[in-house]
């Protein structure tokens, strides 16, 4: 009998995690995760040293759609820096370097480690 399909906020959910976990694979402290406004989500938001690092994760089951990264056109970085410019007016620390990342997810099949790509400083 096969599972049924995941919901798209699964899929949305395991990449987050995925993502999370890599980054502090990597040394990255998660400061928050699905900061929200009125205006949209910050999926991750972590310091790298002494970077802030705004962290968009795409997750896809299938590639039928490209690459997961291909979906963060120009419009959503725009929105991406006006959501981490509201995230910064509620904080006590500045910030020197404020850094836009992208973690791109590939759940494929069950039981299969997730292929998982990270570009640094996007645009």
């Amino acid at each position: 009998m096969r599972d049924a399909p995941l919901t798209r906020q699964q899929v949305g959910k395991a990449g987050e995690d995925v993502a999370a976990t890599l980054l502090e694979s990597l040394g990255y402290v998660l400061l928050q995760r699905n900061w929200r406004s009125r205006y949209g989500e910050l999926d991750i938001i972590a310091a790298d040293g002494d970077e802030l690092v705004i962290v968009e994760v795409k997750t896809r089951t299938g590639l039928m759609t490209g690459n997961p990264a291909e979906a963060v056109t120009p419009i959503k970085y725009a929105r991406m820096r006006q959501l981490a410019g509201q995230w910064l007016l509620e904080q006590e620390r500045r910030w020197p370097i404020i850094r836009f990342d992208v973690v791109a997810v590939h759940l494929s099949g069950q039981h299969r480690e997730p292929e998982i790509r990270h570009y640094r400083g996007i645009f």
